[in-house]
């Protein structure tokens, strides 16, 4: 599993973690109008929630009643009734988080964040090395970045009607088909079995047949709430990524042949980093306060597993360049203490305007 090794993995989540706090530190974080708007999400999905609550309390309220003048003790369909609705439920807790993504696609707050964010980690890194020799610094991010046009993404040059459609049916499909799953896991007999299938075909390709086997025997004995909860995050993180990334993708122009290889080749790392704060952002109401702090932290991630992005004028072949994760291996075998180890000094090298880069935004930050 070369791209899902557990060491990727725990990686990504040590990159969760130390994004978050250097997100932290940043005076402008909380400047942004993106936590206004997340209160108001709050605030809506509280009324939705309240109103979908309605009709779950109402028959659970009508099952306690039936359990009075009928023998529930060795009926199934009621536990698998009460089941179906606390999933649903759970499913409900992510409204405002729902409200909070397709704010992406109305405002531009988050993509405001990320490039706050990825101005702020650029002026940290010099800051931190301020006394080392230029030459042997990385090629900043944000200055050519910034440059970047933002036309041709799906959030941010189509109507705002269209990606909101495009959007929801994504989120949709998703939803569907977990749902579905779920109740194809009650079907007498086989049901038992759904859960399991689902879990080996899902990791099969990612992790290998060996752990995808172990997943599937594992799920075999665990109650299947655990198994769903599961499912859940792992789409959930995968959806939650891409969405994410979506300022970066929005201005480097990737294809979807290259996008494909480009997670591909990240796969473990991305998954860590996201399932992390995919289990954050389930919180209620906290959670949707953190999708900003999630934005501001995928900056300093791309400032990890990509290359400095060149000018526009000479972005051309670019984007293919950086399919593969050429630092890959060296970046996974670092300390977390080191994690700022590597640098792209040889980047530099390529163009003599770029090796200079690094010490006049220096002195800029500083």
């Amino acid at each position: 599993m070369p791209n899902f090794e557990p060491n990727a993995v725990i990686r990504g989540a040590q990159l969760t973690i130390v994004g978050t706090v250097r997100a932290l530190q940043n005076p402008e974080l909380f400047k942004h109008n993106h936590f206004r708007q997340a209160a108001l999400a709050i605030a809506v999905g509280v009324a939705i929630q309240l109103i979908i609550q309605i009709p779950i309390i109402g028959v659970k309220f009508l099952l306690w009643i039936i359990s009075w003048v009928a023998d529930l003790e060795n009926a199934t369909w009621d536990d698998a009734l009460i089941e179906g609705l606390d999933f649903l439920s759970k499913s409900v807790l992510q409204v405002p988080l729902l409200l909070m993504t397709l704010m992406r696609y109305i405002t531009p707050t988050l993509d405001e964040i990320f490039m706050e964010s990825l101005k702020w980690v650029d002026s940290t890194y010099c800051h931190k090395h301020k006394s080392d020799d230029p030459k042997t610094l990385r090629a900043m991010y944000y200055p050519n970045l910034a440059t970047y046009s933002t036309k041709g993404s799906v959030g941010l040059s189509k109507p705002v009607g269209e990606s909101i459609l495009l959007f929801l049916r994504r989120y949709g499909r998703k939803v569907g088909m977990l749902f579905g799953i779920f109740l194809l896991s009650l079907l007498p007999i086989i049901g038992r079995f759904v859960m399991p299938a689902v879990s080996f075909y899902t990791f099969q390709r990612s992790v290998g047949t060996a752990p995808a086997a172990a997943i599937f025997g594992t799920g075999l004995v665990l109650p299947k709430r655990f198994l769903v909860t599961f499912l859940h995050s792992y789409y959930g993180s995968r959806s939650l990524m891409r969405e994410l990334l979506e300022p970066y993708f929005c201005r480097v122009k990737y294809t979807p042949e290259q996008k494909r290889r480009w997670f591909a080749d990240r796969e473990g790392v991305l998954f860590g980093f996201a399932f992390a704060f995919t289990v954050v952002l389930k919180t209620p109401f906290v959670g949707v306060l953190m999708y900003g702090i999630a934005q501001a932290s995928t900056a300093y991630l791309v400032t990890k597993i990509t290359d400095p992005p060149p000018r526009p004028s000479e972005s051309e072949g670019f984007a293919e360049s950086q399919v593969t994760w050429k630092n890959k291996h060296d970046f996974l075998q670092l300390s977390l203490e080191n994690i700022d180890k590597i640098n792209l000094a040889a980047h530099n090298a390529k163009d003599g305007n770029k090796a200079d880069e690094p010490d006049a935004l220096r002195r800029k930050f500083s």
